[in-house]
């Protein structure tokens, strides 16, 4: 064996721990924006009413997608269907949802809101049991669901009749999270198979719901009289970062790790929400709150197990029998629908 032969394994398995360092990386910074953005949502509404925070949000989160899309010299999808279906996802995934958060942190501790946040899983599983002929309930996801609905109650404080809780701002959060779900499952039997990239798909999402609150601003809303430094940077960071470069880390951590596993990040969203919140805002947390949210975790996480399939003994391997482009390389079918939209 030659000297060049003995030294190519060594190179190879120190190159894979670097990939996945730089994977675990993205996916961290990737959970620091998005659990950060309901702080964001909360300064930015110190000084901007909720649908310029939104309008603002989604504005300069195109311009970093758009940017991308000229990098990478990406088109934008064809057909008037398909745009017909982008408008549809653009409100139920990025304009109803992101003006519902601003709206509801006026009134309730952007902790409160990552904690709501959480629950769109749930919604998902629930929703998914209707829309979706695929998706049948086993026993652990239907627990999954159970469980998840009393850490709901637990986070609101039911057995105290909910008192000292803003009812108003904790429903808009909580159909914050309802739309996600909504959206989610109408991207699914829509938008899959399209033949455009997911950021070709993303881009123009986001750019649509841009028009959308560009028309519905200056209805609901007047130029302020004075423009406070702070509040600006928060609206300029929930885009550029919170919107536009956290769904290309997003779409990267998806491509590399596949879909299962990127959607993990959802589970830290609120964990770091909450530490913002208390930290940098000073917002109290009561016993139940954290207690809640464990709980509500632990319910989505069980309402995402998937049942195993057996694989017999005499035929070929999982996957084999699938077309070219059917499962990726973690035999995950790319359902449109596991890409996570915070």
């Amino acid at each position: 064996m030659s000297t060049e032969a003995t030294r190519t394994p060594p190179r190879a398995a120190s190159a894979r721990p670097s990939r996945l360092l730089d994977w675990r990386l993205r996916f961290g910074a990737l959970a620091l924006i998005w659990g950060f953005s309901f702080l964001l949502i909360k300064v930015g509404t110190e000084g901007f009413a909720p649908f310029q925070v939104t309008f603002g949000r989604l504005l300069f989160g195109t311009a970093v997608l758009a940017v991308a899309l000229v990098v990478k010299r990406d088109r934008l999808p064809r057909g008037a269907r398909v745009w017909g279906h982008l408008t549809v996802a653009a409100f139920l995934l990025n304009a109803l949802p992101f003006s519902l958060f601003a709206y509801a942190e006026l009134t309730i501790p952007s902790t409160l809101a990552g904690i709501c946040n959480a629950t769109t899983p749930l919604w998902g599983m629930a929703l998914s049991l209707v829309a979706l002929s695929e998706d049948r309930p086993t026993r652990v996801r239907a627990a999954g669901l159970g469980i998840g609905f009393v850490g709901v109650l637990t986070v609101l404080g039911a057995w105290q009749g909910f008192s000292g809780l803003d009812v108003t701002g904790t429903a808009l959060a909580l159909l914050a999270s309802f739309s996600y779900a909504v959206g989610w499952i109408y991207v699914r039997r829509t938008l899959s198979g399209t033949g455009a990239s997911h950021l070709s798909l993303a881009g123009s999402q986001v750019g649509i719901a841009t028009l959308q609150l560009a028309l519905v601003t200056p209805l609901f809303t007047s130029v302020p009289e004075s423009v406070e430094i702070v509040p600006l940077l928060a609206v300029i960071a929930l885009g550029a970062l919170g919107t536009g470069y956290a769904m290309l880390l997003q779409y990267g951590v998806v491509a590399e790790v596949g879909p299962t596993t990127a959607a993990m990040v959802t589970y830290f969203i609120p964990v770091i929400a909450t530490a913002a919140g208390v930290a940098l805002l000073d917002e109290r947390l009561s016993w139940n709150t954290p207690v809640g949210a464990i709980v509500v975790l632990a319910g989505a996480a069980l309402t995402q197990t998937r049942p195993s399939r057996r694989t017999p003994a005499t035929t070929p391997a999982a996957g084999a029998a699938d077309p070219p482009g059917g499962r990726d390389a973690h035999g995950e079918r790319p359902h449109t629908s596991r890409v996570i939209t915070k």
